[in-house]
């Protein structure tokens, strides 16, 4: 007992003196001891993929095992999605030996590359816009597991979009509606932020995915927040999805078809042009057709035509006089009367 009371002493003795010799360092630590690393990890070699509507892409997901674990026929993979609301998971793919099935949307679309044992990466096939976001990569293989996430990201457009009720009629709900009748998505703040780098500029907030209401400004001036602030992605936050009403930013990529403007002898009515591409074995293109041709494709076209919500618009690729003369833009001339007989029509044909 004594040896160890002299034991005790003398620690403290050296203590004090460290105190003394050394007053800046911190009495306060966490020491942590591991024993034994993890002996399974799940890593990606890749953070994002790029593809397109219509596409694939193979997400990466590689094992990585030590040795000394036995053989596991029951390692079990899931892919799942993650949502804007991290407590929810939307199921993509589950593997277990022999044992596969894929979820929703996604099945019959989604499987393992299986390039090797350790290989679990997902293939997707047929993306849609819907695709777009975040994948989470999980091995349980026992007492072990591990996990990665991988981002899918599309070709594409963002575009503000209002309705013929105007601006600031849209709540999170109708915002959703209005971006899917027009081709396209409710856009991401990653992907605004991406088209606000790109060059695009509104002065009007709108909806996005996560719920929170933004606009991008590139110039700044009065009306849009003060010229004498920076340029930036503007931010009112979070809103109430129902009781708030703003427009909205859509997204829209890719498509499989043919968008054209209908030479026709004379100008049409809007019932009319619904009409006219029906008789050409096609349907009165959309919004996000036309941005989609516009930026994918450099679609060029300096007359003034109606598209599937009732708006007249026509897309510039090529500034010109009288042709959009100072910017490559989507040009949008309203909503008029539906009975006005003063415009063409924009048709889509669609490769199915």
């Amino acid at each position: 007992m004594i040896p160890v009371l002299i034991c005790a002493l003398i620690s403290l003795s050296v203590a004090d003196d460290l105190d003394n010799l050394y007053p800046e360092l911190e009495h306060s630590r966490t020491i942590y001891v591991t024993e034994n690393g993890p002996r399974l990890s799940v890593v990606s070699e890749q953070a994002k993929v790029v593809s397109k509507r219509g596409g694939n892409a193979t997400l990466p997901c590689k094992i990585q095992r030590d040795q000394s674990l036995a053989p596991n026929r029951k390692m079990r993979i899931k892919w799942t999605k993650l949502t804007s609301d991290y407590l929810k998971e939307v199921d993509v793919f589950v593997a277990m030996d022999y044992h596969k099935r894929s979820y929703g949307r996604f099945h019959g679309r989604v499987y393992l590359q299986g390039s090797s044992p350790m290989d679990a990466s997902l293939v997707i096939t047929e993306i849609t816009l819907e695709d777009y976001g975040r994948y989470k990569c999980e091995v349980i293989d026992g007492l072990e597991d591990g996990t990665t996430v991988v981002s899918l990201d599309l070709q594409g457009i963002v575009f503000p979009y209002f309705p013929r009720l105007g601006r600031y009629n849209l709540n999170f709900y109708d915002a959703e509606r209005a971006c899917r009748e027009q081709d396209a998505i409710v856009a991401s703040f990653d992907q605004l932020y991406d088209a606000w780098r790109g060059g695009l500029d509104w002065c009007n907030a709108g909806w996005l995915s996560d719920g929170s209401v933004q606009y991008p400004i590139t110039n700044p001036r009065e009306p849009c927040g003060g010229k004498n602030t920076v340029p930036g992605v503007r931010n009112y936050g979070l809103r109430d999805k129902e009781k708030n009403h703003y427009d909205v930013f859509c997204f829209t990529s890719n498509y499989k078809g043919r968008f054209y403007y209908l030479i026709h002898p004379s100008k049409l009515t809007y019932d009319e042009a619904v009409q006219a591409c029906q008789k050409d074995g096609a349907q009165i293109a959309k919004v996000g057709q036309m941005y989609a041709a516009w930026k994918l494709l450099g679609y060029d076209r300096c007359d003034a035509g109606w598209l599937a919500d009732g708006s007249v618009r026509y897309p510039i690729s090529r500034p010109r006089r009288r042709c959009s003369p100072t910017e490559a833009a989507v040009r949008f001339s309203g909503f008029p009367d539906k009975k006005h007989k003063l415009y063409g029509v924009y048709c889509f044909k669609g490769h199915n």
